[in-house]
């Protein structure tokens, strides 16, 4: 079994992923406009240029994304979750931090703790929350 988060960006897709490859050094894997479906599920104009999916890797996880469905009624902000990023290195986990803050809001800044050489808290530009961690190594 294959757990994957499915995060929409409701016409900001194509916006999200150049940040995340630049942030997180993701890959995007594919990429689908709604132009592209078969038959009828096909949509033109403006629709038909956005995504309709996308998949994407960061480090060895991988992340779905869309803009939604043609027509389809943004929801409230995400809530009830964060996305973990958990790394070695901490020069590192500040670096990816300080990226996903751009235009964010840091919700714990970035610091050392009990249980984390670094730890930090930040919901990125397009609502997504994100807990970066490096775990201690020592005792």
């Amino acid at each position: 079994m294959v757990v994957q988060p499915y995060l929409y960006f409701y016409g900001r897709c194509e916006e999200a992923l150049a940040f995340y490859e630049q942030a997180l050094g993701a890959q995007v894997v594919g990429k689908m406009r709604n132009k592209e479906a078969p038959g009828d599920f096909a949509a033109q104009g403006e629709a038909g240029e956005r995504i309709m999916h996308a998949s994407f890797k960061v480090g060895q996880t991988t992340l779905m994304a869309t803009d939604g469905m043609p027509n389809q009624t943004p929801v409230p902000p995400y809530s009830g979750f964060s996305i973990a990023i958990s790394l070695e290195n901490p020069a590192k986990g500040k670096k990816i931090f300080d990226a996903l803050a751009q235009g964010g809001e840091i919700r714990f800044p970035w610091q050392s703790t009990f249980w984390a050489t670094g730890f930090g808290m930040v919901v990125d530009k397009f609502g997504v929350p994100w807990m970066v961690n490096v775990e201690n190594t020592q005792p």
